[in-house]
């Protein structure tokens, strides 16, 4: 009788401590899931997409400094040489155009690429976000009172042209985007290692 009952609760015991082991086991593999499967689905997307609109940013960053350089040096120029407004402005989207793909082809051509290898990529990477900023940049300085007029030393030149460069890039950071999401665009670019 007492060899039955120690039996039994020897068999109790067992029970107990592969249940517990088993519950904790469970808990473990719960709490493994838990740790490792959100985290990756979580972090992997939010990381790539940081990723993106980083390299996006940069990419309008870029086409805005060569286009504020190419319109004040237009602007600058057409005043100096007493120009009309639209042949001043014609002058203003070229060298922005110029100094565009110009702060593109430098890094690829000192990394050592060929010119023409070098320009076809600067045409495709930089060509329609800067088409973009200009169309949107050109509308701005159209529409705001007196800005085709204004000269350099005009309060009112300096605050439309940053009114208009800060729509501008706006407007192209989504393109930027869209073009590199596809391997396109500055992706083009940064895929030589020397931008």
């Amino acid at each position: 009788m007492i060899h039955h009952q120690s039996a039994g609760t020897t068999v109790k015991q067992h029970d107990q401590r592969g249940q517990h082991h088993s519950s904790s086991h469970s808990h473990d593999d719960r709490q493994d899931f838990s740790y490792h499967h959100p985290h990756h689905a979580q972090h992997e997307p939010n990381a790539h997409s940081v990723s993106l609109n980083y390299t996006a940013l940069m990419a309008t960053l870029h086409c805005v400094t060569g286009c504020t350089i190419g319109e004040v040096l237009g602007m600058a120029l057409g005043t100096a040489w007493g120009w009309s407004n639209w042949p001043t402005v014609g002058l203003a989207v070229a060298l922005a155009f110029f100094f565009g793909y110009a702060m593109t082809l430098y890094p690829l051509l000192r990394a050592g690429m060929a010119w023409g290898a070098a320009l076809g990529l600067a045409l495709a990477s930089d060509t329609l976000s800067m088409t973009t900023m200009e169309l949107v940049d050109n509308a701005i300085m159209v529409m705001v009172p007196g800005a085709m007029d204004a000269g350099l030393s005009d309060p009112l030149f300096w605050g439309s042209l940053t009114l208009s460069m800060f729509f501008a890039g706006a407007a192209a950071f989504p393109v930027n985007r869209w073009l590199i999401a596809r391997g396109r665009g500055h992706a083009l670019v940064h895929g030589q290692h020397c931008h």
